[in-house]
């Protein structure tokens, strides 16, 4: 009986979805676990400098990215709660159809984790959790957390992405 010859090249077998999704809960996780130690250490709306740029506070953002919508009467929960499990969905699906894209699937699922993490906060509280202050010259950012750095930072990969598949 003969046996299959190795050659020196043997493909990398193509990526999963697990590993995707892992990545994805790894985002999440880290989320929640920050979350959960600044509402440990703070009282709301509590602050404490860091840097001469940068301090942790504890922060309820009922509205989306910058606090947009915050100031509504409570509808807003809902339909973010509703866009995010919509999003994760189609992440998921997009997941799937694409495993083998490492840097599209990389941004795919830091995305899914970000969007699940202020998801979680939303169902858990009705607002979420922010705690990151960076300011300069007595002017500060919106405060924002570990889930939006990871969907600003798999926002900018879907650009890097873009452009190099529009260069080849």
């Amino acid at each position: 009986m003969a046996t299959a010859k190795k050659t020196a090249f043997t493909p990398k077998p193509a990526a999963s979805i697990t590993q995707w999704l892992c990545i994805a809960a790894l985002v999440m996780l880290l989320d929640q676990l920050t979350k959960i130690m600044v509402m440990q250490m703070f009282t709301y709306g509590q602050s404490k400098p860091v840097t001469s740029f940068f301090n942790l506070v504890l922060a309820y953002n009922k509205g989306a990215a910058f606090s947009f919508l915050a100031a509504e009467g409570g509808w807003q929960r809902y339909l973010f709660s509703a866009i995010a499990v919509a999003a994760a969905i189609f992440i998921v699906y997009l997941l799937k159809r694409h495993a083998g894209q490492r840097l599209f699937c990389w941004a795919l699922s830091l995305v899914l984790g970000g969007a699940i993490g202020n998801l979680i906060d939303r169902i858990a509280y009705g607002h979420v959790i922010d705690f990151l202050d960076f300011h300069v010259a007595g002017w500060h950012w919106p405060a924002f957390n570990v889930a939006d750095s990871a969907i600003c930072i798999g926002a900018a990969m879907f650009i890097i992405d873009e452009l190099r598949r529009v260069n080849r």
